[in-house]
């Protein structure tokens, strides 16, 4: 892969990309027989990176770390040097339908319930006719069933691998197989299924561009989210400060 430049933010690198330079990387991937490994970031996964070693270490070691969220590039403008976008993982994952229908590239979708799993694979019938897909499996296997769930993906031969899990046993999954499944784009969605099924409703896009898609998301639920996203925000913008700070004084 061409060299990609990077900001820092939080001591996690983040590449300097618009969405349409990414897909031309990805493309370029494929077309070279290369491979690639996406990762995004938002607040409350910079967050959990500074206390979670392992995930900070999974999410790090991708090819392109994207930020996935208005938060992230709004520090970027804060910090430098700064990001050009968002780019939403789930925005990613309906341009790698549309590349895959064109070019006849296999896509495998992992994760979610086994409910959302089959409905996202009728979606995906009905609204990219032809598209092939290579393998589908819930995301709900335990860590001792990890190995057969990547041989069978790998058995697959997917063009894509669609990861729609949580934090952090995505980016674990991800870090741990990602690079043994000879699969040229591997990227995690995390919670995507669950919109494309229909069981989750995304954040119109004036919400988006506010940098609000975690308050639309509370208060679809608010008493089991609330507390969660009210603590990370707070977290991320106590963190922001001191690295904000360290830069100015000169302390790194």
């Amino acid at each position: 892969m061409q060299t990609v430049n990077s900001t820092r933010l939080l001591n996690t690198p983040i590449h300097i990309l618009t969405e349409s330079q990414v897909l031309e990387i990805v493309k370029n991937t494929i077309d070279n027989t290369q491979r690639l490994r996406i990762g995004v970031v938002n607040a409350s996964k910079l967050v959990a990176m500074q206390s979670d070693q392992k995930l900070y270490e999974d999410v790090v070691s991708s090819d392109l770390v994207l930020a996935d969220g208005m938060s992230v590039v709004w520090a970027s403008r804060l910090i430098g040097p700064k990001l050009p976008q968002r780019i939403a993982g789930i925005d990613l994952m309906f341009r790698f339908f549309e590349m895959a229908q064109h070019n006849n590239y296999g896509v495998y979708c992992l994760g979610a319930s086994e409910e959302v799993s089959l409905q996202v694979i009728q979606n995906l019938q009905a609204d990219y006719p032809g598209l092939k897909i290579s393998g589908r499996r819930n995301g709900y296997f335990t860590d001792a069933e990890a190995e057969d769930v990547a041989r069978d993906i790998r058995d697959s031969k997917p063009h894509f691998l669609l990861v729609a899990m949580t934090s952090p046993k995505k980016e674990n999954f991800m870090g741990e197989w990602g690079d043994s499944l000879n699969i040229p784009i591997v990227h995690g969605v995390g919670g995507s299924f669950d919109v494309y099924a229909g069981k989750v409703q995304r954040a119109p896009l004036a919400w988006q561009n506010l940098g609000l898609e975690w308050l639309y998301r509370v208060k679809q639920e608010p008493g089991r989210l609330w507390k969660r996203y009210t603590t990370t925000n707070l977290k991320f913008c106590w963190l922001l400060s001191k690295e904000l700070l360290n830069r100015l004084f000169g302390r790194n």
